[in-house]
Protein backbone atom coordinates (compact mmCIF):
# COMPACT_ATOMS: atom_id res chain seq x y z
CA UNK A 1 0.00 0.00 0.00
CA UNK A 2 2.92 2.21 0.64
CA UNK A 3 3.66 3.01 -3.03
CA UNK A 4 -0.02 3.83 -3.69
CA UNK A 5 0.78 6.31 -0.69
CA UNK A 6 3.02 7.98 -1.98
CA UNK A 7 1.66 8.46 -5.18
CA UNK A 8 -1.15 10.13 -3.69
CA UNK A 9 0.70 12.41 -1.56
CA UNK A 10 3.44 13.42 -4.68
CA UNK A 11 0.46 14.32 -6.97
CA UNK A 12 -2.20 16.34 -4.56
CA UNK A 13 -0.29 17.68 -1.35
CA UNK A 14 2.60 20.35 -1.12
CA UNK A 15 4.62 18.33 1.22
CA UNK A 16 6.13 20.25 4.43
CA UNK A 17 8.10 17.66 6.07
CA UNK A 18 8.07 14.52 7.71
CA UNK A 19 8.03 15.21 11.17
CA UNK A 20 5.66 17.49 13.35
CA UNK A 21 7.95 19.65 16.11
CA UNK A 22 6.62 19.54 19.27
CA UNK A 23 3.10 18.28 19.45
CA UNK A 24 0.90 19.00 22.17
CA UNK A 25 1.41 15.08 22.80
CA UNK A 26 4.89 14.09 22.55
CA UNK A 27 4.15 10.30 23.42
CA UNK A 28 2.88 9.87 20.11
CA UNK A 29 5.43 10.14 16.88
CA UNK A 30 6.17 8.30 13.43
CA UNK A 31 3.90 9.33 9.99
CA UNK A 32 4.51 11.30 7.25
CA UNK A 33 2.86 15.08 7.50
CA UNK A 34 1.78 16.73 4.15
CA UNK A 35 -0.41 19.85 3.54
CA UNK A 36 -3.51 20.39 1.52
CA UNK A 37 -4.91 22.74 -0.31
CA UNK A 38 -8.21 23.65 -1.88
CA UNK A 39 -10.53 26.43 -2.58
CA UNK A 40 -14.14 26.85 -1.45
CA UNK A 41 -16.85 29.73 -1.88
CA UNK A 42 -13.73 31.96 -3.36
CA UNK A 43 -11.78 31.35 -0.25
CA UNK A 44 -8.53 29.47 -0.15
CA UNK A 45 -8.18 26.67 2.56
CA UNK A 46 -5.80 24.64 3.81
CA UNK A 47 -5.74 21.12 5.36
CA UNK A 48 -2.82 19.65 7.60
CA UNK A 49 -2.78 15.80 6.81
CA UNK A 50 -0.42 12.74 8.96
CA UNK A 51 -0.55 10.02 6.93
CA UNK A 52 0.08 6.46 8.67
CA UNK A 53 3.08 4.26 7.89
CA UNK A 54 0.97 1.26 7.97
CA UNK A 55 -2.16 -0.28 6.20
CA UNK A 56 -4.53 2.15 7.04
CA UNK A 57 -7.04 1.06 9.21
CA UNK A 58 -9.51 4.55 7.68
CA UNK A 59 -9.39 7.77 7.75
CA UNK A 60 -10.66 10.21 10.01
CA UNK A 61 -11.25 14.18 9.45
CA UNK A 62 -10.66 16.60 12.94
CA UNK A 63 -12.37 19.68 13.16
CA UNK A 64 -11.00 22.43 14.79
CA UNK A 65 -11.58 24.59 17.99
CA UNK A 66 -13.02 28.07 17.77
CA UNK A 67 -10.11 29.48 17.24
CA UNK A 68 -8.93 27.88 14.24
CA UNK A 69 -6.75 24.62 13.06
CA UNK A 70 -3.97 24.73 15.74
CA UNK A 71 -1.03 22.95 16.99
CA UNK A 72 -3.92 20.87 19.35
CA UNK A 73 -5.91 19.16 16.08
CA UNK A 74 -2.41 18.72 14.42
CA UNK A 75 -1.33 16.49 17.01
CA UNK A 76 -4.25 14.37 17.35
CA UNK A 77 -3.96 13.85 13.69
CA UNK A 78 -0.53 12.87 14.56
CA UNK A 79 -2.06 10.39 17.55
CA UNK A 80 -4.32 8.99 14.70
CA UNK A 81 -1.33 8.73 12.61
CA UNK A 82 0.79 6.78 14.83
CA UNK A 83 -2.63 4.04 15.71
CA UNK A 84 -3.08 3.30 12.02
CA UNK A 85 -5.43 6.04 10.46
CA UNK A 86 -4.98 8.65 8.44
CA UNK A 87 -5.89 11.77 9.73
CA UNK A 88 -6.98 15.16 7.96
CA UNK A 89 -7.02 18.06 10.29
CA UNK A 90 -9.72 20.46 8.47
CA UNK A 91 -9.89 24.65 8.03
CA UNK A 92 -12.75 25.83 8.48
CA UNK A 93 -12.61 29.32 8.32
CA UNK A 94 -9.71 29.86 5.27
CA UNK A 95 -6.29 30.65 5.30
CA UNK A 96 -6.49 34.31 5.37
CA UNK A 97 -8.83 34.45 8.40
CA UNK A 98 -7.67 36.78 11.32
CA UNK A 99 -7.38 34.92 14.09
CA UNK A 100 -5.92 36.60 17.16
CA UNK A 101 -8.52 36.78 20.01
CA UNK A 102 -11.86 35.91 21.15
CA UNK A 103 -13.58 38.82 18.96
CA UNK A 104 -11.98 36.77 15.69
CA UNK A 105 -13.32 33.60 16.98
CA UNK A 106 -16.89 34.71 17.18
CA UNK A 107 -16.89 36.38 13.91
CA UNK A 108 -15.51 33.41 12.53
CA UNK A 109 -18.17 30.82 14.09
CA UNK A 110 -20.75 33.45 13.81
CA UNK A 111 -20.52 33.80 10.24
CA UNK A 112 -20.99 29.82 9.46
CA UNK A 113 -23.54 29.74 12.01
CA UNK A 114 -26.19 32.63 10.49
CA UNK A 115 -25.52 30.80 7.02
CA UNK A 116 -25.70 27.06 6.88
CA UNK A 117 -25.40 26.67 3.84
CA UNK A 118 -21.90 27.64 3.68
CA UNK A 119 -21.05 26.00 6.71
CA UNK A 120 -22.07 22.32 4.96
CA UNK A 121 -20.14 24.16 1.77
CA UNK A 122 -17.00 24.02 3.47
CA UNK A 123 -16.95 20.73 5.16
CA UNK A 124 -18.33 19.13 2.18
CA UNK A 125 -15.40 20.55 0.11
CA UNK A 126 -12.99 19.63 3.11
CA UNK A 127 -14.67 15.80 2.69
CA UNK A 128 -14.12 16.11 -1.15
CA UNK A 129 -10.45 17.28 -1.16
CA UNK A 130 -9.60 14.46 1.49
CA UNK A 131 -10.95 11.74 -0.92
CA UNK A 132 -7.15 11.11 -2.33
CA UNK A 133 -6.42 9.97 1.58
CA UNK A 134 -9.49 8.51 2.21
CA UNK A 135 -9.95 6.41 -0.49
CA UNK A 136 -6.76 4.48 0.79
CA UNK A 137 -8.37 2.27 2.66
CA UNK A 138 -10.30 2.02 5.39
CA UNK A 139 -13.56 3.42 6.64
CA UNK A 140 -13.88 7.42 7.09
CA UNK A 141 -15.17 9.01 9.70
CA UNK A 142 -15.04 12.39 11.30
CA UNK A 143 -14.75 14.00 14.86
CA UNK A 144 -14.51 17.70 16.13
CA UNK A 145 -13.74 19.81 19.67
CA UNK A 146 -15.97 22.55 20.53
CA UNK A 147 -16.87 23.96 17.95
CA UNK A 148 -15.39 21.46 15.82
CA UNK A 149 -18.28 19.19 17.56
CA UNK A 150 -21.02 21.10 16.70
CA UNK A 151 -19.79 21.22 13.03
CA UNK A 152 -19.76 17.18 13.29
CA UNK A 153 -23.14 17.37 13.87
CA UNK A 154 -24.16 19.65 11.03
CA UNK A 155 -22.26 16.51 8.95
CA UNK A 156 -24.71 14.14 10.26
CA UNK A 157 -27.05 16.32 9.93
CA UNK A 158 -26.33 16.64 6.18
CA UNK A 159 -25.66 13.28 5.52
CA UNK A 160 -22.04 13.79 4.54
CA UNK A 161 -21.62 9.98 3.15
CA UNK A 162 -19.16 9.03 5.91
CA UNK A 163 -18.87 6.25 8.04
CA UNK A 164 -19.26 8.11 11.57
CA UNK A 165 -19.63 11.14 13.62
CA UNK A 166 -17.81 12.05 16.83
CA UNK A 167 -18.75 15.10 19.21
CA UNK A 168 -16.37 15.67 22.09
CA UNK A 169 -17.80 18.28 24.30
CA UNK A 170 -19.44 19.89 21.42
CA UNK A 171 -22.66 22.44 20.79
CA UNK A 172 -25.18 19.96 20.68
CA UNK A 173 -27.93 22.54 19.46
CA UNK A 174 -30.37 21.74 16.30
CA UNK A 175 -31.20 24.81 14.14
CA UNK A 176 -34.29 25.37 13.46
CA UNK A 177 -35.76 23.50 10.42
CA UNK A 178 -33.16 21.25 10.65
CA UNK A 179 -33.41 17.52 12.09
CA UNK A 180 -31.54 14.19 12.05
CA UNK A 181 -33.78 12.23 9.49
CA UNK A 182 -31.17 12.12 6.74
CA UNK A 183 -27.75 11.11 8.98
CA UNK A 184 -26.36 8.11 7.27
CA UNK A 185 -23.90 6.55 9.86
CA UNK A 186 -23.65 6.40 14.09
CA UNK A 187 -23.16 9.17 16.44
CA UNK A 188 -21.10 9.44 19.24
CA UNK A 189 -21.62 12.11 22.04
CA UNK A 190 -18.16 13.06 24.67
CA UNK A 191 -19.25 15.11 26.96
CA UNK A 192 -18.94 16.74 30.76
CA UNK A 193 -21.55 16.85 33.08
CA UNK A 194 -20.24 20.40 34.03
CA UNK A 195 -20.47 21.73 30.62
CA UNK A 196 -21.96 25.11 31.09
CA UNK A 197 -21.82 25.88 26.75
CA UNK A 198 -23.99 22.56 25.92
CA UNK A 199 -25.94 20.92 29.60
CA UNK A 200 -27.00 17.85 30.22
CA UNK A 201 -30.93 19.09 28.95
CA UNK A 202 -28.78 19.83 25.26
CA UNK A 203 -27.88 16.67 25.51
CA UNK A 204 -31.05 14.87 26.76
CA UNK A 205 -33.16 16.90 24.21
CA UNK A 206 -29.98 15.82 21.32
CA UNK A 207 -30.48 11.95 22.36
CA UNK A 208 -34.33 12.31 21.71
CA UNK A 209 -33.97 13.46 18.49
CA UNK A 210 -31.64 10.97 17.53
CA UNK A 211 -33.99 8.04 19.13
CA UNK A 212 -36.58 9.62 16.88
CA UNK A 213 -35.07 9.77 13.87
CA UNK A 214 -33.48 6.21 14.16
CA UNK A 215 -30.02 6.96 14.10
CA UNK A 216 -27.29 4.81 16.10
CA UNK A 217 -25.98 6.51 18.41
CA UNK A 218 -23.81 6.56 22.28
CA UNK A 219 -23.33 8.71 24.67
CA UNK A 220 -20.75 9.14 26.96
CA UNK A 221 -21.08 11.71 29.94
CA UNK A 222 -17.70 12.14 32.43
CA UNK A 223 -18.76 13.29 35.98
CA UNK A 224 -17.86 17.28 36.72
CA UNK A 225 -15.45 17.85 33.62
CA UNK A 226 -16.20 21.18 31.92
CA UNK A 227 -16.35 22.28 28.53
CA UNK A 228 -12.86 21.97 26.88
CA UNK A 229 -11.96 19.13 29.28
CA UNK A 230 -9.44 17.96 26.39
CA UNK A 231 -7.41 20.25 26.05
CA UNK A 232 -4.58 20.22 28.12
CA UNK A 233 -3.50 23.33 29.72
CA UNK A 234 -6.98 25.04 29.38
CA UNK A 235 -8.91 26.23 32.67
CA UNK A 236 -11.21 23.08 32.49
CA UNK A 237 -8.56 20.55 31.37
CA UNK A 238 -9.82 17.21 32.70
CA UNK A 239 -6.85 14.57 32.62
CA UNK A 240 -9.25 11.39 33.02
CA UNK A 241 -11.88 12.90 31.12
CA UNK A 242 -9.65 13.38 27.90
CA UNK A 243 -8.04 10.04 28.68
CA UNK A 244 -11.64 8.22 28.64
CA UNK A 245 -13.07 10.15 25.82
CA UNK A 246 -9.89 9.17 23.71
CA UNK A 247 -10.45 5.86 24.63
CA UNK A 248 -13.94 5.93 23.76
CA UNK A 249 -13.00 6.93 20.26
CA UNK A 250 -11.14 4.39 19.41
CA UNK A 251 -13.48 1.72 20.63
CA UNK A 252 -15.74 3.66 18.32
CA UNK A 253 -13.36 3.78 15.37
CA UNK A 254 -12.84 -0.05 15.60
CA UNK A 255 -16.53 -0.98 16.12
CA UNK A 256 -17.49 0.63 13.13
CA UNK A 257 -14.46 0.33 11.10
Amino acid sequence: MKPLLSTILVATFVLVGSQMGSPVHPAYAGGHEAKLSYDVGGKSFAAHVEMTDAEPKGTVFIVHDWDGLTDYEKSRAKMLATLGYNAVAIDLFGVDAKLEGRDDYRRETGALYRDRSAFRARLSAAVDAGKPVSEAGGKTFIIGYCFGGAAVLEAARAAMGLDGYVSFHGGLGTPEGQDYAMTDAPVLLLHGSADPVSGMDDLAGLLQQLQTAGVPHDAEVFGGARHSFTVAGSRDYDAEADAKSWDALLRFLDRNG
